[in-house]
């Protein structure tokens, strides 16, 4: 939803690399851009706003929290935390609960090449 899969100190995750080998979504697509919500969060909020939602339930990219997967393997991206705090703070603003998933199959490619090395 979010987009953006390489923008903001955004890690690659298992999706971006599965969506970027040819023939595996239809047309060539991918989730380069998806909806776009990481550039066009506050027009989403409003839209919402609109049809008269109280409640936005989405997911947190591990990648983009830890673009290497961990403390450990980068540290914390700063702008994954900041960019999440504005969109939570818009849709609070904006009378709306947001509903965090906290995984939802986004897993960093780091940190899948550290556990499965290719052999």
């Amino acid at each position: 939803v979010e987009g953006a899969a390489a923008e903001g100190g955004k890690g690659p995750s298992i999706w971006d690399k599965f969506s970027r080998s040819p023939g595996k979504i239809k047309n060539g697509q991918n989730a380069e851009v998806a909806v776009d919500q990481y550039h066009r969060y506050k027009e989403d909020v409003q839209h919402l706003k609109y049809m008269g939602m109280d409640t936005y339930r989405f997911s947190i990219s591990w990648p983009r929290i830890f673009p290497k997967g961990s403390l450990r393997h980068g540290g914390v991206n700063e702008e994954g935390i900041a960019y999440y705090n504005n969109l939570i703070n818009e849709l609070i603003k904006n009378g709306l609960e947001p509903f965090v998933t906290l995984y939802h199959w986004d897993l960093p490619q780091a940190l899948e090449d550290f556990f499965l090395p290719k052999s």
